[in-house]
């Protein structure tokens, strides 16, 4: 039988971000119908001034599909010294009815759509239908494609940003005004920022409180990216205290998420979680209910995200006869 390779640039030219929110709502609500099966994820940390590599696996019923990626980050002297990226990813698939290799693709593309997809996809099920701004804490690529994503659900006015690195807000301004003509306030603080939002969005490697419970307004819908394993943190824990808390995974957020400070100090109980998303999105659960709650959205990242989006280019690569093909297992 033959396996298909797609690299980066067959992927990013095999799906589309709309593609991609549409694969996303599909893996949360199968998650939440009993049709996954997602071990723990895994993570090996290196010594500094490496990172970490996280590896996820999952089975969707759906599509039949069985996937394994292996995703790294905070490498910063890779590109220096090895002449490769800081982080990276490789995704594997499986038809689960052989458990035969069927695909192996870059995966660095892929968990950057997936990941901005998701942040999209919260805010439909819980931002205000009014929501006009939003608040980009951290202004890396993770932050550009959070909002290429958001841009996708709601018409974006002003997006007000902070950066712990001026050169990188700069950048950040020039590229997304450039691309997508929308207003970027490059704010003078972090909380100059967050006091405009309608909507904030984190996604720094942050190692404390980056957000403060007394700057975030009244009906502000917040998706917390950055924390995704133990030792991260970006919000103030009292923020979680009164607020609508809806997870990707409660199992995963609980422990290695954001929604795990606030547990530890005792400021909120597991009950008081009120949902997953795939619970909200099938109907099980209310979403927002007033103009004034605030919502927040802690993801984590989940292995059947990659599974459906993963499965979703491979379709169109066949469809498209794109990638190389070669006998990994002769016939």
């Amino acid at each position: 039988m033959k396996t298909l390779l797609l690299n980066k640039e067959d992927v990013g030219r095999l799906i589309h971000m709309r593609e991609v929110i549409e694969t996303v709502e599909e893996a949360y609500k199968a998650f939440n119908s009993g049709q996954v099966t997602q071990p723990p994820y895994t993570c090996i940390h290196l010594p500094p001034p490496r990172g970490e590599i996280d590896f996820k696996l999952s089975h969707c019923e759906a599509n039949e599909i069985i996937s394994m990626k292996a995703s790294s980050g905070g490498f910063p002297n890779n590109p220096t010294e090895y002449g490769v990226p800081s982080g990276m990813g490789t995704v594997l698939l499986f038809d689960a009815r052989t458990c035969a290799l069927i695909c192996a693709m870059d995966g660095s593309l892929l968990t950057g759509l997936r990941t901005g997809a998701a942040g999209a996809v919260s805010v439909k099920a819980l931002a205000r239908k009014n929501a006009k701004t939003v608040a980009s804490i951290g202004t890396g690529n993770q932050a550009r494609m959070q909002i290429r994503a958001i841009r996708e659900v709601m018409q974006i006015e002003t997006i007000h940003a902070w950066d712990h690195h001026p050169e990188t807000l700069a950048q950040y301004q020039v590229d997304i005004e450039r691309e997508f003509g929308i207003p970027v306030v490059a704010a003078r603080s972090k909380q100059a920022a967050v006091e405009q939002a309608d909507i904030i969005v984190t996604t720094t490697r942050g190692k404390g409180s980056l957000v403060e419970a007394a700057w975030v307004q009244p009906g502000t819908h917040i998706v917390a990216i950055g924390t995704d394993t133990y030792g991260k943190q970006e919000f103030e824990p009292e923020i979680f205290r009164g607020a609508k808390i809806v997870n990707d995974s409660i199992v995963q957020c609980v422990e290695k998420g954001e929604t795990w400070h606030p547990l530890n100090r005792q400021i909120i109980r597991r009950e008081d979680i009120h949902a997953e998303l795939g619970e909200i999105l099938l109907g099980k659960k209310p979403g927002r209910e007033t103009d004034n709650e605030i919502t927040i959205f802690d993801s984590t990242g989940m292995a059947i995200q990659d599974n459906t989006t993963a499965a979703r280019i491979y379709r169109n690569a066949i469809a498209g006869q794109v990638g190389t093909a070669f006998e990994f297992i002769p016939s």
